[in-house]
């Protein structure tokens, strides 16, 4: 190491600074690209104005036997790095345990809830072998991977090129359906016990929680092998989620003990939504833990919809809050063979042109990434993901993939202004509460029903383009009005935290059946449940769990032809005054006041209705909680299809106006304050403004970058 230190030091090689926008690629995952193209894929991307590579130093390609590391590869592309100026991303594959750590340790390999174990395996984004690792619940194991990421963090903290480490790639803890779950080790048995001992006081408390009364000791504990109880069901579930957080947060402060001078960054998979209990997706969790967070989001595997990707960028941005986050792993090249594409339109995300590159860079950017990287930076020549995602061809050549990607590296490098200005609060928050969509899991198997109804409110706020944005539990003062789907299991906490907000003033819209189950998955008597009928000012009626049969379920809320689903509460006032009414005539909506606040429950779960059906009538109704609440909208577009946002801050006021059509849009952007200018910056052509209105003009699959004056 001192070696190739002094060799640093008389080429005259220094720490370069830290990109203004960091841009680049994954490159080097082992077994891709060909090492006779290192060199000259290093210069290329330099010239092209790429400044970051991330790179897999995976566990099981270096550590070859106990305390013998192979790390030529990896000083090479150190090296390659530095020579060229761009920055490294150091990605700690501890999920890839060496071959022998498999053999001599057989007690730490995952063991499913049907007590199958599970062996190294390839991976499918790299071709290398000891996939997805062993259990770090083994203290024995977790000792063997600190010593590694020790030899690790060693070798390269003071290496020219070191920008700093992404930990636990994608988040995204393995093996998760309620048929075959990890992990049921002995070690991880004796982590849940020793969690549970946190949570009931004795192991009688226990049983009585669980229904399972003749427990001797604690010892007799076991996590559950199906979802057939709610109460032990959500504590595992907890629990999984829980341990996945503490490894990462041994990991962050791993890192930050042996290296304190460079970053620690993370990207997950925007997953929160749907994967919080199979795979303990946490956007607020995760980054709490690093100074960069960011997302793998890729529209082949989840779909071209404009609303799609803004919606998993914003999700990550109130995630990180406030903190800066990436585009970590965005799409530049097409997608074969995988089961998310098959049967889906050309232009459904399977193709990519220069064009979609260009409106996903700047999807991300709009919705406030400052910094972009591809999961490719050419595609592989092996495994199942071969040619896949890359903006460089297969052989490495520069495609015009490739030179629209240099156009946006290298204008977002020259425009350090844009980066110190971040989107403005939303109009509406959409609050995220875990313990509901952890009992959707547990009662319906998975997860559809709770991201149905978040993302649909979503959608539904986005078509009048209102933007919403997610907000945690913990967070609700910071919006006048909220919006809570799918509440159908509310801790008394939460309960408590939902309350006060009413109470000191704030606007809460509540989807059916608040807090129906309770504390460990049991259901109120009486509802809506656990005080929330005096914060409603009405009490249920009738309820109604047929969700094969509401599917079409229609009702009115102010005025307006709602579309509902999955269940229906109706209700008799009880303080509050009726607002809205299912088709038998019985009350479905009820507003009320409470405290210095006020509240409106609706009886079914019109954001998954909007889902759905997508009816002009809902979303004139989600449009119209604003003026109900009395929040004033921020940007307004007179084009459906066309998405604009403000950001603000230290660099100015920007507007970005997204245009995802096949064709030129002109649009009319209303404004909330007086501006006298607007230069459009990216597509460099002039914009009309009058005050408070800028007419605009946007190319198709392109976005305008307007400076405010």
């Amino acid at each position: 190491m001192r070696r190739m230190l002094c060799a640093f030091l008389l080429a005259g090689v220094v720490h370069a600074a830290d990109p203004v926008f960091p841009y680049g690629a994954v490159y080097f995952r082992k077994s891709n690209p060909p090492e006779e193209d290192w060199a000259r894929d290093h210069q290329t991307a330099a010239k092209m104005g790429m400044n970051m590579f991330r790179h897999w130093f995976m566990w099981s390609a270096i550590e070859v036997a106990p305390g013998k590391y192979d790390w030529r590869d990896y000083d090479r592309m150190m090296d390659l790095a530095a020579k060229n100026g761009i920055k490294v991303v150091i990605a700690e594959m501890v999920t890839a345990a060496p071959e022998w750590v498999f053999e001599k340790y057989p007690h730490a390999r995952y063991v499913a809830s049907d007590d199958s174990v599970v062996h190294s395996s390839i991976g499918g984004s790299s071709a290398t072998g000891g996939f997805p690792g062993v259990c770090l619940d083994n203290e024995d194991v977790k000792a063997l991977a600190e010593r590694f990421l020790a030899a690790l963090v060693a070798r390269y903290k003071n290496h020219p090129a070191t920008y700093g480490y992404d930990l636990w790639n994608e988040h995204s803890y393995g093996g998760g359906t309620p048929q075959k779950m990890h992990c049921y080790c002995q070690a991880s048995q004796k982590k849940f016990r020793e969690w549970l001992k946190g949570r009931y006081p004795t192991v009688e408390a226990l049983g009585k929680s669980w229904g399972r009364n003749s427990y001797p000791d604690w010892s007799y504990v076991h996590p559950p092998r199906n979802f057939s109880g709610y109460s032990e069901s959500l504590d595992w579930l907890e629990f999984r989620i829980d341990n996945a957080f503490r490894l990462l947060h041994w990991r962050s402060e791993l890192f930050k003990r042996l290296d304190t001078k460079n970053h620690i960054v993370a990207h997950g998979v925007a997953g929160t939504l749907e994967a919080l209990p199979s795979a303990a997706n946490d956007e607020w969790r995760s980054a709490a833990e690093v100074e960069t967070w960011g997302l793998t989001w890729v529209a082949s595997r989840k779909g071209n919809e404009l609303w799609k990707q803004f919606h998993a960028v914003d999700l990550v941005r109130a995630g990180s809050r406030g903190k800066p986050f990436w585009h970590a792993e965005a799409q530049a090249g097409p997608l074969w063979m995988q089961p998310q594409v098959i049967g889906r339109a050309r232009e459904d995300g399977r193709i990519t042109e220069e064009k979609d590159v260009r409106l996903w860079n700047l999807i991300s950017a709009a919705g406030g990434a400052t910094g972009i990287l591809y999961p490719r930076y050419r595609p592989l020549l092996d495994g199942p993901l071969f040619g896949a995602f890359g903006a460089y061809g297969m052989d490495g050549s520069v495609t015009p993939r490739a030179e629209m990607a240099q156009k946006v590296a290298v204008w977002a490098n020259e425009h350090a202004e844009i980066w110190k200005s971040r989107p403005v609060r939303g109009d509406v928050g959409i609050v995220f509460v875990p313990e509901s969509e952890l009992f959707a899991y547990v009662q319906q198997g998975a997860s559809a029903q709770y991201a149905e109804s978040a993302r649909g409110a979503y959608q539904a706020f986005f078509d009048s383009n209102i933007q919403a944005d997610f907000v945690h539990v913990d967070d609700l003062a910071q919006y006048k009005a909220v919006y809570l789907p799918y509440p159908l299991m509310l801790k008394a906490a939460t309960v408590a935290k939902l309350t006060k907000y009413v109470e000191n003033g704030g606007v809460l819209i509540s989807e059916g059946l608040p807090a129906y189950f309770s504390d460990h998955g049991k259901a109120g008597a009486k509802q809506p449940n656990a005080g929330l009928d005096k914060v409603f000012g009405a009490r249920e009626s009738y309820v109604e769990f047929t969700p094969d049969l509401l599917e079409n379920l229609s009702l009115t809320v102010r005025g307006e032809k709602v579309s509902g689903r999955f269940f229906l509460q109706e209700y008799e006032v009880a303080g509050g005054t009726a607002m809205g009414k299912f088709a038998n005539g019985h009350t479905a909506a009820v507003e009320s006041s409470y405290g210095k606040g006020r509240t409106l429950l609706i009886g079914s779960f019109p954001g998954a209705g909007y889902f759905k059906h997508h009816s002009t009538e809902t979303r004139k109704f989600f449009a119209g909680l604003l003026e109900w609440a009395g929040v004033t909208q921020q940007v307004t577009s007179s084009e459906a299809g066309v998405q604009a946002r403000l950001h603000t801050g230290a660099g100015g006021t920007w507007l970005w106006v997204v245009n995802p059509a096949r064709e030129a849009k002109t649009v009319s952007v209303g404004l909330q304050r007086d501006f006298t200018k607007a230069t459009d910056i990216w597509q460099g052509r002039a914009q009309n403004i009058e005050r408070r209105r800028v007419t605009v003009a946007v190319e198709d699959r392109n976005v305008a970058v307007i400076r405010l004056e």
